[in-house]
């Protein structure tokens, strides 16, 4: 008789956690407008009359972890369905809930975010004819091909890492003994907790030293920038390793509140401090170990209190893919269509913030959660109604947590 092995429940807190992560894409495109850093070639906006340089602070510390996280838990979602549903199935998965919508997207967004930023970098310039200018541009079939991935770069590097991490797991799937050696000392080194925050930054500074950089740039070019994918294909593969060791899920818990807290302390004297009179090796090593505080210690908290399933935020997942590919054209036209409201820039920041997100939330439900778009995103078509949004009928998940 064929044994089925076991699935891993649904982890909603790392659901959760996901989805906060590609949410704050929204905070942190809509702060760049209005923190007075002067422009350059990935944000062209900057509002020159209403800014606060303190609101950086905010899209520092996003940046910090944000996508080192959604990273580790990409990975460790990916070798869930390589090693529970097959490696056939992990990388059909791939291509439809990755691949595909970056193809159909990156195309239909282009001209919105390109002619967007065009028309508030020229309304912020005082051009009278700014939205006939930032068309212009596109007037021919060749015009409309994208030319940059945009914020759309992550998926880019998904669709790289899932290619490479498939081509691995199939390697070592004939590598046994190496891949139980890796998977044993991981297990030993996560289960310290000590060992294991100093050694994932030791790491990370190691790979920093090698790129030569102080942090990861982003690269919003079709050809695969080496130290990009380097550096964040080392936190997906750490997701995807932390999977074999799920049972130690449960151990993020463990000074997730002090982790937590000391990053934001670190972070925040880091951020105050005059970065001209620090040696390179000290800003890598802060921003590292700020690194994977962050990791360990939001990690952990969702995990405390987000481990049970929430009808809320189980839509909040669902709607987080849609919110995420709909949000950047709105946060770059919105800032022109206000450029002339003369209040605080923190006002300015957080109508931005609320304007957006309520738009992105409105479309996927009217739009996106029932339609054909849903479930082109999503694999699957959703209720409308909240009510309706039930528990799979599997283990709990809090079993695995509690451990």
């Amino acid at each position: 008789m064929k044994t089925i092995p076991h699935k891993t429940e649904r982890l909603h807190a790392l659901d959760s956690l996901r989805a906060i992560m590609m949410m704050l894409g929204i905070v942190l495109h809509s702060v760049n407008t209005y923190n007075g850093a002067a422009v350059n070639s990935i944000w062209r906006i900057r509002d020159p009359i209403n800014f606060n340089e303190n609101l950086a602070w905010i899209g520092s510390f996003i940046h910090v972890f944000r996508m080192p996280i959604f990273m580790v838990v990409a990975g460790f979602f990916a070798s869930l369905l390589f090693y529970e549903r097959g490696p056939r199935w992990m990388f059909k998965n791939r291509m439809q809930r990755i691949t595909y919508p970056f193809l159909v997207f990156v195309l239909l967004l282009f001209v919105f975010v390109q002619a967007g930023m065009s028309y508030t970098a020229q309304v912020f310039a005082a051009n009278p004819n700014a939205l006939t200018d930032a068309l212009a541009p596109f007037t021919s079939i060749l015009s409309f091909i994208p030319n940059r991935t945009m914020h759309l770069w992550f998926l880019y590097y998904l669709i790289l890492f899932s290619l490479v991490s498939f081509g691995l797991g199939l390697l070592f799937k004939k590598l046994p003994k190496l891949s139980s050696f890796i998977n044993q000392y991981f297990h030993a080194i996560f289960k310290n907790i000590v060992l294991r925050l100093v050694v994932f930054t030791l790491i990370t500074i190691a790979i920093l030293l090698f790129m030569d950089k102080t942090w990861v740039d982003t690269s919003l070019s079709f050809v695969p920038d080496f130290n990009t994918f380097l550096f964040y294909f080392f936190f997906y593969m750490f997701g995807w390793v932390l999977f074999k060791s799920k049972e130690l899920l449960g151990s993020f818990k463990k000074h997730d509140w002090l982790f937590t807290t000391v990053g934001l302390l670190l972070f925040t004297w880091y951020f105050l401090t005059e970065k001209s009179e620090m040696a390179p090796w000290l800003i890598i090593s802060i921003r590292a170990i700020c690194c994977w505080l962050f990791i360990f210690g939001i990690t952990g908290l969702f995990i405390r209190y987000g481990s049970h399933h929430s009808a809320t935020m189980r839509y909040v997942s669902d709607s987080s893919y849609w919110v995420y590919l709909l949000h950047l054209p709105l946060t770059v036209i919105i800032p022109g269509l206000i450029a002339d409201w003369n209040i605080p820039a923190t006002f300015k920041f957080l109508f931005v913030v609320s304007v957006t997100t309520v738009i992105c939330f409105v479309t996927y439900h009217y739009l996106v959660r029932s339609t054909f778009i849903g479930e082109f995103l999503n694999g699957r078509r959703y209720t409308k109604k909240l009510s309706d949004i039930k528990l799979a009928a599997q283990p709990k998940v809090e079993l695995v947590m509690d451990k």
